[in-house]
C-alpha cells in the first residue's frame, strides 16, 4: 500500500439533499438520503481529470460486492437504475461536483464513501465521509413504494400517533409521540439492527439482507422485545409494575430508546402491546418503511394453533387460568407497507408485525411479516406466521365449565363472532378513528367468512384430526332455557360507584329457578384477573317469558385498591338453571378517567413564547397527593416537560401553567399525561397550529 491520500473536505449539501429526500426533519450533522435517488456530493479536486476518478461506496463490517455491501463506480453519463452511478455536474480548478445514485433495492445503512483516482496507481483511496441510506416510499423501484403521497407523508413522516384501547363496547384513545427524527433515533435504531441474533451470529450475511424490508420487518419484531436478545422492552402484564415504569405512563418512543441506549442497552422496564407497537412504529417509520399501529378489540391468543380459543370457568364464575388460550379485551399490532416479492403481487400491500412476546417463530419471539390479504383469504400456509395472526381476528371461541374436583369439563356454549372486532387505526391527515376490520376478514357470520375460516383449518390438516377439544353433538343441540346480558345503568368513571344490571330472560313457557353466581375482578387489558373484588350469590324464578331485572353496585371504595392502571373490571354470572344447562353473561368494563383540559392562551408562533394551561378537577371527595404533569410534543418544547402539582383537595380544581417556544410551523400535537396516587396516567393530548 502507498501512503494514504489527505482527507480532502467534502461538502454533503446538507439542505439541499435533506429537503429532496425528505430527511429534513432529522436533526443530524450527518447527510441522510434515500435509495434509488440521487444526491448531490462537492469535494476539492484532487489534481485529476474527472474519468480517472473511482467511488467506492460500503457498509457493514466486511464489505463486498458480492453481497452487495461494496459498489465501486465512476463517472459515467447517465444515471442507471440498477446500480451505484456518478454523473459530473460541475468542475472547477480546485473542486468537484458529482451527482450519486443508488439503486433502489441497496442495503441501507451507514455508509463510508471513498474516492480514488485510477492514474495515481498505488495511493489508498480518499475517504470522504460517511453518510446514511434509508428506504424510500416515494421511489417507485423500491419495495417499500407507496403511491399516495398523504400517506407517505402520515406513515414515514408523522411523528405524532393516536392508539386505539379499552373494549368493544368501549372504544378510548390517546396520543403518542413517535418522535423518530428526534435527536440520536436514527442511530439507535441503527445499533438495533447490530446487536439483533442474525447480525451476532453473522455481521456479513445480515447486513447483506438489509435491502429487504421483509427481513428488517422480522429482526425488528424480535428486537423491541427483550426476550431472546436483551432487545429494547420488558413486557409485564402482572399489574405490578416495581422497578419500572408502568406501561401506561409511557408518551412516546423517544424516552424508551435513550433510555435503553444510555442504560448500555439494558432492557426498558416495562411493555406491553401498544408500547411495542408504538416503539416499531417509531424505527421503521425512522428507516423509512411505512408503518402504522393497528388495535384489534377483543383479539385471541390461540397458543396450541388449532383456531380456536377455549376458555375455562368454575361454578362460582371465576375465569380460571386453565388454558394457554387466551382472549385479550384489545391487542395492537403494526401493518407496513412493502411488496412480497417471496409471495407474489396479490399478497403485496400491508404486512402484519408484531413485536409483543406471544409465542415463538422460529424459535424466537418475532411476528410477522404477514400478509393482510393472506389473512382475509384464509391464506394461512404462508409465511410467516399467518396462523396466529389469522386467530388473532377470527378465531372461534369455546366456553367450558371446570369442575376441580372431578375434572370434568363440560361445554357451555361456543361462538365464532366475538373475536376481531371494530379494528381501528389512525386517519391519514386527521385525527380520527377508521375501521379496517374488513380488510382483515369477510363480514362475520357471512358464508364467506365461514368458507374462509373451514379453508384455513384445511390448510392446518385441522378438519379431519380428532379434536378432544370439540364438542360432541349433544353439547351443541342443547339450547338454554335462559339469556342474559349485563346492561350499564350509570357513568364508567374512575372514582364514581359502578351500576350495572343483570338482565335474565326466560326463553320457555315453564317457570324457571336460577341460581347465579356473580363475580367481580379487576384485569388487566389481557383480561387476566388480578384482585378480586366482589362475590356474590343471588337466585330467583322466572315465570314463562318473564325477564328480570338484577340490579348490581359496586362501590368506589370497594373497587378503588383494586384497579390496575389499566381501569379494567370483568364481571361474571354464572347462572344454573335447575334441570337445565348453565348460561354464562359476561362483561369486561373500562371506566373512564377523569377529564383533563388544555388551553393555549394566545397565538402559538414560531420562537414566541406563548403560555399554555392544564386544568384538572378533583372528582372524588379525597385529596389528591404526589400529582405530577408530563408534557411533551415534536416542535413545540424541547424533550419531556415534568412538573410537580400540588396536592388537589376534594371536588377542587388545578390549574398548571407553562411556556412553549414552537420552532416550527404546521400542525403540532401537545401530549400530557397526569398521575397522582389515586389516578393513574390520565392522558390527553391538543393539536396546536403553528404559524410564523
Amino acid at each position: 500500500m502507498g501512503q494514504a491520500a489527505t482527507q480532502p473536505s467534502t461538502n454533503w449539501h446538507l439542505k439541499e439533499n435533506a429537503r429532496d429526500h425528505r430527511t429534513s426533519k432529522f436533526s443530524s450533522k450527518e447527510l441522510i438520503v434515500r435509495r434509488g435517488q440521487a444526491f448531490t456530493v462537492t469535494f476539492n479536486g484532487t489534481g485529476q481529470p474527472e474519468q480517472n476518478l473511482t467511488f467506492i461506496a460500503e457498509t457493514g463490517p466486511k464489505p463486498s460486492k458480492l453481497a452487495k455491501t461494496q459498489a465501486t463506480f465512476g463517472i459515467s453519463s447517465t444515471m442507471s437504475t440498477e446500480s451505484w452511478s456518478a454523473i459530473l455536474q460541475s468542475t472547477s480548478s480546485n473542486s468537484v461536483s458529482i451527482s450519486i445514485s443508488s439503486p433502489p433495492n441497496a442495503v441501507i445503512g451507514r455508509y463510508k464513501l471513498s474516492v480514488q483516482t485510477t492514474s495515481s496507481g498505488s495511493s489508498s483511496p480518499a475517504i470522504l465521509g460517511t453518510f446514511v441510506l434509508l428506504f424510500n416510499p416515494w421511489s417507485s423501484g423500491d419495495d417499500v413504494f407507496l403511491p399516495n403521497t398523504a400517506e407517505c407523508e402520515e406513515y414515514v413522516l408523522e411523528e405524532f400517533g393516536i392508539i386505539f384501547a379499552g373494549t368493544k363496547n368501549h372504544i378510548n384513545s390517546f396520543g403518542w409521540n413517535f418522535g423518530q427524527f428526534q435527536g440520536d433515533i436514527l442511530n439507535i435504531c441503527l445499533s438495533m439492527l447490530d446487536r439483533s441474533l442474525n447480525y451476532r451470529q453473522d455481521p456479513a450475511t445480515d447486513v447483506s439482507h438489509r435491502n429487504d424490508p421483509k427481513y428488517l420487518g422480522r429482526v425488528l419484531s424480535a428486537m423491541v422485545n427483550a426476550n431472546d436478545d436483551q432487545g429494547v422492552l420488558l413486557g409485564n402484564w402482572s399489574g405490578n409494575y416495581e422497578g419500572g415504569k408502568s406501561p401506561s405512563s409511557w408518551t412516546g418512543s423517544g424516552e424508551i430508546l435513550q433510555n435503553w441506549k444510555k442504560s448500555g442497552f439494558k432492557p426498558v422496564r416495562y411493555g406491553q402491546c401498544w408500547v411495542f407497537a408504538a416503539v416499531l412504529t417509531t424505527v421503521l417509520r425512522c428507516l423509512g418503511i411505512p408503518t402504522r399501529t393497528i388495535t384489534n378489540f377483543s383479539s385471541a391468543h390461540d397458543a396450541d394453533g388449532n383456531l380456536r380459543v377455549d376458555e375455562f370457568y368454575d361454578a362460582s364464575g371465576n375465569h380460571l387460568d386453565r388454558s394457554a388460550d387466551s382472549i385479550w379485551n384489545f391487542h395492537v399490532w403494526n401493518e407496513s407497507w412493502f411488496s412480497r416479492s417471496d409471495l407474489g403481487p396479490s399478497y403485496s400491500g400491508w404486512q402484519v408485525l408484531d413485536a409483543t412476546p406471544q409465542e415463538e417463530s422460529g424459535g424466537i419471539y418475532q411476528c410477522g411479516p404477514a400478509s393482510r390479504n393472506a389473512i382475509k383469504e384464509g391464506d394461512v400456509d404462508l409465511d410467516y406466521d399467518c396462523p396466529f395472526v389469522f386467530a388473532e381476528v377470527n378465531a372461534d371461541c369455546m366456553y367450558w365449565n371446570y369442575e376441580a374436583t372431578t375434572g370434568k369439563k363440560t361445554l357451555m356454549f361456543s361462538k365464532s363472532t366475538v373475536i376481531g372486532q371494530f379494528i381501528s387505526t389512525k386517519a391519514v391527515g386527521r385525527d380520527d378513528r377508521v375501521d379496517v376490520t374488513t380488510d382483515y376478514k369477510y363480514e362475520e357470520g357471512s358464508t364467506k367468512e365461514r368458507d374462509v375460516f373451514k379453508k384455513a383449518r384445511k390448510k392446518l390438516g385441522l378438519e379431519d384430526k380428532f379434536d378432544p377439544t370439540a364438542p360432541t353433538p349433544q353439547e351443541i343441540d342443547q339450547k338454554p332455557d335462559i339469556s342474559g346480558r349485563f346492561k350499564v345503568a350509570g357513568p364508567l368513571e374512575v372514582g364514581k360507584d359502578l351500576s350495572l344490571i343483570l338482565v335474565l330472560e326466560n326463553l320457555q313457557s315453564d317457570a324457571k329457578t336460577v341460581h347465579v353466581n356473580m363475580t367481580a375482578w379487576s384485569t388487566v387489558y389481557t383480561r387476566r384477573p388480578v384482585h378480586e373484588i366482589r362475590k356474590d350469590s343471588i337466585s330467583a324464578t322466572l315465570s314463562p317469558k318473564e325477564e328480570i331485572q338484577l340490579p348490581i353496585k359496586i362501590l368506589y371504595t370497594e373497587y378503588q385498591q383494586q384497579l390496575t392502571t389499566d381501569n379494567m373490571i370483568q364481571v361474571t354470572a354464572l347462572c344454573h338453571v335447575e334441570g337445565g344447562i348453565q348460561v354464562l353473561v359476561q362483561r369486561d368494563i373500562t371506566l373512564d378517567n377523569p377529564a383533563i383540559d388544555i388551553q393555549v392562551l394566545g397565538e402559538a408562533k414560531v420562537n414566541k413564547e406563548v403560555d399554555v394551561e392544564v386544568i384538572f378537577t378533583n372528582p372524588i371527595d379525597m385529596e389528591l397527593m404526589n400529582c405530577v404533569l408530563q408534557v411533551q410534543g415534536n416542535d413545540l418544547l424541547r424533550g419531556i416537560l415534568e412538573i410537580d402539582v400540588p396536592p388537589v383537595k376534594a371536588s377542587e380544581k388545578s390549574s398548571t401553567k407553562f411556556k412553549l417556544i414552537p420552532s416550527e410551523t404546521g400542525r403540532k400535537h401537545l401530549l400530557v399525561n397526569f398521575s397522582c396516587d389515586k389516578f393513574a396516567d390520565i392522558k390527553t393530548f391538543k393539536m396546536v397550529n403553528v404559524t410564523d
